[in-house]
């Protein structure tokens, strides 16, 4: 379909690429897999219903009536000793820690879909753009779903961005989009590259997919593990809950911080989302002390009231020694252990 050769849907692996992800042990049959068999969908439903679900879905709650209150932090004047993290909304965050920047999944645009009128972005949760920004040593991409690769947030940041990380076949989308092939380093899972020395920068399994137009599947989706002198930290991306939470918890635990997924998750797709009664069971797994709850107050991809994930993961907060950070969009969070208290800024919105 003449659609899809529309730039911003990038392209599909090819070349010494593709002969690369092949011999994946996690690419099987031309695509790649989750460590235990994961459909998209539930069994009892089927793709058909879930879609009709979601398209005649009650709009109720669904986004804020008014816009979301938010923070513009001047990122660009941090001290660059000030070892940092700013949300910006679902699952786009900018960190700096012990002077080397880094830039999450961002997604800087009004929609996070190939069309304007779809997903859109609630009102007043864009307050910031790339000349907010210093120079970007890493941009880190978790898996290239539009919500989280999204193309006209990386072509502004294009001049800005040193250096590429991604899971296996990623890479593909920004040599496409005109990124020099020496800036892109793609992982497998449990591949790792180094930052700088002292660190360490590991992808990690998720169990979700990939995928930006028909075909699904042909490049990796990740978490991170990120070990530095100072802190560990784990970056969640998207994914349902299953082993590897443990696993990575033994090998690199334990995290100072784990960024999880907390919204968009739906009955129909618990396989691939992970759903609020799970948070607590995979930050424990993880071994982590701390937990950013992201993937929510931005987009509504699912049916839930916008501000659920929020309420929930308060709600289901017990005093096992897991600090929840809710921080508004823009807000600072100091990493260095400071003590900091979040007011529930999403509640009284409407």
């Amino acid at each position: 379909m003449q659609i899809f050769n529309n730039h911003r849907f990038g392209q599909t692996p090819k070349g010494n690429r593709l002969e690369r992800l092949k011999k994946s042990e996690n690419y099987v049959n031309g695509e790649f897999n989750n460590l235990h068999k994961t459909p998209v969908f539930t069994p009892e439903e089927n793709r058909f219903r879930v879609m009709m679900d979601f398209m005649f879905r009650k709009k109720d709650r669904l986004t804020p009536e008014y816009a979301l209150p938010a923070v513009k932090t001047d990122i660009n004047a941090l001290d660059r000793d000030d070892d940092t993290l700013v949300w910006f909304g679902h699952s786009s965050y900018f960190m700096q820690l012990k002077g080397i920047t880094f830039l999450v999944d961002p997604v800087f645009s009004d929609f996070a879909s190939p069309f304007s009128f779809a997903n859109k972005a609630f009102k007043g949760t864009n307050v910031y753009s790339y000349e907010d920004f210093p120079s970007i040593d890493f941009l880190i991409i978790t898996h290239d779903h539009w919500d989280h690769l999204d193309y006209e947030t990386i072509m502004n940041f294009k001049a800005k961005i040193q250096h590429v990380v991604c899971g296996l076949g990623v890479g593909q989308h920004f040599e496409y989009w005109g990124f020099d092939p020496s800036v892109i380093t793609e992982l497998d899972w449990y591949e790792g590259m180094t930052p700088a020395p002292g660190w360490r920068l590991t992808a990690t399994p998720a169990r979700h997919f990939s995928g930006r137009g028909l075909k699904r599947n042909k490049t990796l989706w990740v978490s991170y593990a990120l070990q530095s002198p100072g802190y560990n930290l784990f970056l969640g991306g998207d994914g349902g809950y299953d082993t590897h939470f443990s696993d990575i918890g033994a090998k690199y635990g334990p995290f100072d911080l784990a960024i999880l997924e907390q919204g968009q998750y739906n009955k129909n797709w618990n396989l691939i989302h992970l759903m609020p009664d799970l948070v607590f069971e995979a930050a424990e797994q993880l071994k982590a002390r701390r937990i950013l709850p992201v993937h929510n107050s931005k987009f509504a991809l699912s049916n839930h009231p916008w501000d659920d994930p929020l309420n929930k993961i308060t709600e289901n907060h017990h005093d096992g020694g897991i600090a929840v950070l809710t921080p508004q969009i823009g807000e600072a969070v100091f990493l260095n252990g400071t003590v900091q208290s979040f007011r529930e800024w999403w509640k009284g919105i409407e």
